[in-house]
């Protein structure tokens, strides 16, 4: 029987991301039935608990990954997308996407999840847009389930092929009604409105370059009548935007307000190119931002307006996009990338290691709507936290373990709660046998190349 409480005994520092920030010091917190029940002073030794001992170890919430595309981890380094722009790099994959089959997603999708939890990420969001073979959403479902994370999974879709002017390949999209209905067949038979939940779906077209305006439209209608999250691409580079000027005659976030699209059930990838006055939008209507920086550096993007963002009020979680534009999916590495963007871009100044923890974690619960539930270690709140050894090479020499985290490592994960169950434990995946997953996903790519 599966261990229902857990003491984790004498924490060097516990980042609790609370109203307050508060940081404490040789804290033990006390785990049971999934919730967080009691943080603070050591209570002795309760019968019956578990005992993680943290000594040594940060512990924050788990990290929260808002952006990805799973089906793309087979997909890493692929040679003739190494050196490529967005558009010329989905170009070149679309074709090798359009080869795979459910059982790649699946091993696809466990992979770029395992790399999440041993990253410290214990939920994650998924954005699968192509459904080549008879693939299906539940394909990274099923996947998510394996590994233990808590999962966010969005029925992405592209409507509009090459010979309608769009991007994708025409064998790579679908009718836009068959999208909605399976949207309301996936949405009716996975979605978790209750606390906890392990898994909440979304509805995701792929981007405005790749589906109608009226797809986009009735995407919108029906998230609200679901009342579920809607999530798309938004302004990830100039290309992007001015495809969006020379089809709609307008930016992408004018875009984005006529037909639906902003609100603080709706959170938009990238967001590379907004400008002063889409800033101010998003801020006015509670639009979320998921910022990927190693994505938007990889493909040559740009460096996205994050500390503007922030600034204004804008909801700002992490992603570490598809790994095949990373090429990893490792997300406290995120933290440190996004912290050090906006310092070249605006001064040493910009952003701290503590922000860039707060927009791992807080940040990302916050756009996922699950702020009430997880990104802080409060007492009620869900039991997803990351335990983190700095007492090794790593964070020597630091006088600060907190910031360790983000301005030394790299590190990874020393053990990873998520619903108060456990996903690592010692610095190893425990849910699935790592190197069996990896010598699957090999296989997978060799069939895919060849």
């Amino acid at each position: 029987m599966a261990v229902e409480k857990w003491r984790i005994r004498d924490a060097l520092t516990v980042v609790t991301m609370d109203s307050d920030r508060t940081e404490l010091a040789g804290a033990d917190i006390l785990v049971e039935d999934g919730r967080i029940v009691a943080l603070g002073a050591g209570p002795g030794d309760p019968d019956g608990w578990e005992t993680i001992d943290a000594a040594g170890c940060v512990v924050t919430p788990a990290l929260v990954n808002t952006h990805h595309h799973l089906f793309q981890t087979l997909t890493r380094a692929v040679p003739e997308c190494q050196d490529a722009l967005l558009f010329a790099w989905l170009e070149a994959l679309y074709p090798v996407w359009a080869r795979m089959r459910p059982e790649d997603m699946v091993v696809s999708a466990q992979l770029g999840l395992a790399e999440l939890a041993l990253s410290g990420c214990g939920t994650s969001a998924d954005h699968l847009y192509l459904f080549p073979d008879g693939v299906r959403l539940e394909d990274t479902i099923e996947a998510a389930a394996t590994i233990g994370l808590r999962f966010h999974p969005t029925r992405g879709a592209m409507s509009v092929g090459e010979s309608a002017g769009g991007l994708p390949p025409d064998r790579l999209v679908e009718r836009e009604a068959d999208i909605v209905e399976d949207c309301i067949r996936v949405v009716d038979a996975f979605d978790d409105p209750s606390p906890g939940a392990m898994v909440r779906v979304g509805i995701a077209p792929c981007s405005p370059f790749s589906v109608s305006r009226e797809l986009m439209r009735d995407a919108a209608l029906l998230a609200e009548d679901k009342g579920v999250r809607l999530h798309t691409h938004l302004a990830e580079n100039a290309e992007d935007v001015a495809f969006s000027l020379e089809t709609f005659g307008c930016r992408p976030g004018d875009y984005a307000e006529s037909l639906g699209w902003l609100g603080d059930h709706v959170w938009h990838a990238h967001c590379v190119e907004l400008d002063a006055s889409e800033i101010a939008l998003f801020a006015r209507t509670g639009t979320g931002v998921a910022h990927c920086p190693s994505s938007n550096c990889r493909l040559g993007s740009g460096i996205a307006p994050v500390r503007a963002m922030r600034d204004s009020g804008i909801a700002v979680g992490l992603g570490v996009d598809g790994s095949a534009s990373n090429d990893s999916g490792s997300l406290l590495p995120e933290a440190r990338q996004a912290m050090l963007m906006q310092r070249a871009r605006h001064g040493a100044d910009a952003m701290g290691a503590r922000e860039a923890l707060e927009i791992a974690t807080l940040g990302g619960a916050q756009i996922l709507g699950r702020a009430g539930e997880i990104g802080s270690i409060e007492i009620g709140k869900r039991a997803d936290l990351a335990i983190w050894d700095v007492s090794g090479l790593g964070a020597a020499g630091a006088w600060d373990p907190v910031a360790a985290l983000v301005l030394c490592g790299p590190f990874t994960v020393r053990d990873l709660l998520v619903e108060g169950r456990p996903v690592v434990r010692d610095g190893g995946l425990i849910t699935v046998d790592p190197v069996a997953l990896a010598e699957t996903a090999r296989r997978r790519v060799a069939r895919l190349v060849s």
